[in-house]
């Protein structure tokens, strides 16, 4: 059977995190941090902590947790039924198959284990890519993906549902960093080895183009002084490994109360008004 077309080139992903710049990964410190938060609001103690991810050493500092770091590759090196809690640093969004990793996080999950996913939603660099498009449009005649799609959160929580999750939750934050100049916020994106790595990408960038993507950035995306603003939005994916011992959500007509009731308000019947 023939192996069907990736769409994200995980030898050049690899290449680009092996040069990456230590002092350039303060998005991981940020989710990193969120994550910590949520680990608080769980009240539970964690002792078999597994990390996906390629900058583990900021993970388990932010997250004040330790355990084996796995690479995020297709096959991830987790036992099953090993751990009470994993957690993926920032990789998903790169993955060619991310239903088939989180399901691989389940599975190495013990019953009312734990994954908290962190990755890159559809928000994140959005002035970026419209600066592109726009460029090549006027310079080149047509566009390319400079800047990789991501996907939208209303469509992450699906992605639980379908890999076995129960109580699964996505949520998002938006950062806005502020760069000197578009040329600023490349560089640092390549720093931080979040560049594009699509398979489909063009792999040369016409002076003119790059020019002209600069100056449509620096024009719509510019701040009172003169530099320019960049979206991240970091998503949060939720989920524990099924337990018979879980919470249910009630059955449809199993309510013992009237909500009305509850609130104190008179029910309408929406027929009499008619």
């Amino acid at each position: 059977m023939q192996k069907p077309t990736q769409l994200f080139d995980q030898d050049v992903l690899t290449l680009r995190r092996n040069r990456a710049d230590p002092n350039a990964l303060f998005l991981h410190e940020q989710a990193a941090d969120c994550v910590y938060e949520r680990l608080q609001d769980v009240n539970r103690t964690f002792t078999k902590t597994a990390f996906v991810g390629w900058t583990s050493d900021i993970w388990q500092k932010m997250t004040q947790t330790s355990g084996p770091a796995v690479p995020a590759t297709e096959v991830l090196e987790l036992s099953e039924a090993a751990h009470d809690l994993v957690i993926n640093g920032l990789t998903l969004h790169w993955a060619n198959d991310p239903i088939g990793q989180l399901i691989q996080m389940r599975r190495a999950l013990q019953p009312d284990g734990l994954m908290i996913s962190t990755m890159f939603g559809g928000q994140t660099l959005h002035e970026l890519r419209t600066a592109f498009a726009e460029a090549e449009a006027r310079v080149e005649g047509g566009i390319s993906p400079r800047v990789a799609p991501m996907a939208e959160i209303r469509d992450l929580g699906g992605l639980l549902q379908r890999a076995g999750f129960a109580l699964p939750v996505a949520d998002s934050i938006t950062l806005t960093v502020e760069y000197d100049t578009p040329i600023h916020l490349m560089n640092d994106l390549r720093h931080m080895a979040e560049t594009n790595i699509m398979h489909d990408r063009r792999r040369l960038l016409k002076r003119e183009t790059l020019a002209v993507a600069a100056d449509i950035y620096a024009s719509n995306y510019s701040t009172t002084d003169g530099r320019v603003n960049a979206t991240f939005e970091l998503v949060f994916l939720t989920g524990w490994a099924p337990s018979d011992d879980q919470q249910k959500p009630l059955r449809p007509g199993s309510a013992q109360q009237r909500l009305a009731d509850a609130l104190g308000t008179k029910e309408r019947d929406p027929e009499k008004n008619h």
